[in-house]
């Protein structure tokens, strides 16, 4: 049953990799946080295929997927929908918003006003939004993929940290190598490959799939030498503020999630070795003069946290 589960991740992610050249890595991340039922934060200039990993993620699990682009003046109701009158009826009828998709990218999340980014956090957290008081669950699979410029802030508003802490992952998707850009040009020159690209999974598959990344075992070592690197950033004189107990949480689950994708039903030392960084260096905050350094910092001090702590035989 395992190594069926496995077959069924390999083919997402060779299908997702059609199009999304040269990231297998951050290919896996997503998929990570996929099955682990959570959400993703892209950060990466623009033109390096944010968009297009959330439209092929998409199309590759035949889901609904809704593009939401955050701008200055958008609402919340622009998100979540609202009750409309009918004159016909004399009633008011709740009309559904962008939110009731499956994979929802949130494109530019940081050039929308916080009342609005605060529109995703009950949907990122409860999988349910509410409008005048009525509750309406979400889809599912349900997953946010917003993506951000950290090199302009003209006229944006950062994510605050309570909003951060409900991504899983931040991730980092960079320049493609020569030989893969050179690749996105020949597959590029009779048109979008994205538009041929075949759902490999459905729905139902990937909420199983979810379901079973719960029953992946984490051993009692396993469990105490995440949380030792959890307290290593609370120790840690570089930062302020050090991981929270959802940080915790969301390593434990990705790691579970990972440890599927690599075809086994227990997790090891390198599976959370290998998720901290970009699920543990967006929930901590640097001292002084460092609090407002970038990514690459905060990241360098988890990877070097990670290293101190002694591994587990």
């Amino acid at each position: 049953m395992a190594t069926e589960l496995q077959n069924l991740v390999a083919e997402l992610e060779s299908n997702i990799g059609q199009v999304v050249l040269g990231k297998a890595e951050v290919v896996r991340l997503c998929v990570v946080a996929l099955l682990s039922g959570d959400h993703v934060l892209l950060e990466d200039v623009p033109g390096v295929g944010k968009t297009l990993i959330g439209k092929a993620l998409a199309k590759s699990i035949s889901a609904a997927f809704c593009r939401i682009q955050f701008t200055a003046d958008l609402l919340p109701s622009d998100i979540t929908g609202g009750n409309v009158f009918n004159p016909q009826t004399g009633q008011f009828v709740y009309t559904r918003g962008p939110i009731f998709g499956h994979i929802i990218l949130a494109d530019e999340i940081n050039r929308t006003p916080p009342r609005t980014q605060s529109a995703l956090l009950e949907a990122m957290s409860d999988g349910q939004v509410t409008v005048d008081g009525q509750t309406y669950p979400l889809p599912e699979p349900f997953m946010v993929i917003a993506t951000q410029n950290p090199f302009e802030f003209e006229g944006t508003y950062p994510l605050p940290e309570s909003q951060l802490d409900r991504f899983l992952l931040r991730i980092a998707v960079g320049y493609p190598d020569r030989d893969d850009e050179l690749q996105v040009l020949a597959s590029h020159r009779v048109g979008e490959p994205i538009e041929k690209l075949q759902p490999v999974l459905d729905g139902p598959q990937i909420v199983a799939l979810q379901h079973a990344v719960r029953q992946v075992a984490m051993d009692d070592s396993i469990n105490a030498y995440l949380l030792d690197i959890v307290d290593a950033t609370r120790r840690c004189e570089e930062l302020r503020v050090g991981v929270s107990t959802r940080g915790a949480l969301c390593l434990y689950r990705a790691s579970q999630a990972l440890a599927l994708m690599e075809n086994r039903d227990y997790v090891i030392p390198d599976d959370v070795k290998r998720l901290a960084v970009p699920v543990l260096s967006h929930r901590v905050i640097a001292k002084g003069y460092l609090q407002g350094s970038h990514r690459q910092m905060l990241e360098t001090v988890i990877s070097r946290l990670v290293d101190e702590v002694p591994v587990p035989r």
